[in-house]
Order: structure tokens, then sequence, then C-alpha cells
């Protein structure tokens, strides 16, 4: 199994780069400018995870393009609106991804910490995601009042949607754990070859 830190998931996530930028540029020349916003914002959001070299490991910039890509398609070719579990799957897909990046972010100078504690570190990271899948949620509903198209189909759609989210951040806190391992154990050898090699 390769490592979370496998310089190979840098270099897929670039060409997922490509592939969305290809995107937002096929969405313009048709003149879909709404598609084209949103597909450049999952370009420009993607990007910022990539270019964080040294901050996360290099699965979890991987892990969020192809959300993005997943998102980008729905947006595309309109699968968000076909019959099928397509909505659902990429709403846990989203929330998982998002979780794993953000939370590395967020919490990275206690990350350490939480090693000892892995109930807590297991509830903050499943909150935190359950928290973007609502905020997710209300910012759908806001695009629909503002934009005045129907981007949330009913408040079950809404409820399926939470759960979806919910589902998503529970698996990504029980990968962020796994990871947080793998990356301070990482970390630390890093830091021990250095200090001996400075001897």
């Amino acid at each position: 199994m390769k490592s979370i830190t496998w310089r190979g998931y840098r270099a897929i996530a670039w060409v997922g780069q490509a592939v969305l930028a290809i995107f937002v540029i096929f969405a313009s020349v048709q003149g879909n400018w709404l598609n084209a916003l949103a597909l450049g914002f999952f370009l420009i959001a993607s990007l910022v995870f990539v270019i964080r070299d040294d901050k996360l490991p290099t699965l979890f910039d991987f892990l969020f393009v192809v959300a993005a890509l997943v998102n980008a398609m729905g947006w595309v070719w309109g699968l968000f609106y076909m019959p099928g579990p397509y909505d659902e799957i990429v709403h846990a897909y989203t929330t998982f991804a998002i979780t794993l990046a953000l939370s590395f972010l967020v919490y990275s100078s206690i990350l350490n910490i939480f090693r000892n504690h892995t109930l807590l570190y297991l509830v903050t990271i499943a909150s935190f995601g359950i928290a973007i899948g609502a905020i997710w949620e209300v910012t759908e509903w806001s695009a629909g009042k503002i934009l005045s198209t129907e981007v949330i189909g009913s408040l079950d759609d809404t409820i399926i949607d939470l759960i979806m989210d919910s589902l998503g951040a529970g698996l990504a806190a029980l990968i962020s754990l796994w990871a947080l391992q793998e990356w301070t154990k990482t970390h630390a050898t890093s830091e021990y070859s250095i200090t001996h090699r400075g001897r």
C-alpha cells in the first residue's frame, strides 16, 4: 500500500486540475456561465489544497481533487437531477474529502495532542464534517433563493443529504485517525533524521 505522502498522488491531482480547467473552458464556450462559475469555484478550491505542499498528506490532495471532479461532472452533465444515487454518493464523498483535508489544516497545530485522545479526535473530526455538510445545505438553499433556481428538491432531499454528509464525516474521522498516526510517525522520523544528521 502506498504511503499517504506518496508523490504520485500529487501528480495525479495536477492531472485532475487540468481536467477541471478543461471543464471550465468547455462550460464557458457553451455560454453556460453558471456552470462555469461553479466549476471555477471547484478548480480554485482544489488548487488551494494541492499547492499546500507541506501541510497535507498528498493522498488528501488527490481525494479532494476527485471530489471536485465528481461535482464538476454533476454540474456539466446534469447528473445531480437524474434518477439514481449520484447526488447522495457525491454528498457523502465530498464531505468525506473536505473533512479530511480541512481537519488537518484547521487542527494542524494540535495534531500531536490528539494522538493520545482517540475518542475526542474522532468526535471532533466527525462534528467538524457534519458542520461542513450543514453549511453546504444552507449554501444550496441560499443559492436557490438568490439565483431563483431549484437547487434543493424537498425537505426529504435535504435530510437525506445531511445523513449522507454525516456518513462521509464519520468515515473521514476514522481515516483521519489512521492518517494522523502515519503522518506524525513520518514527521517524527524526518525530524529524528535531521537532528542526527546535524550532529
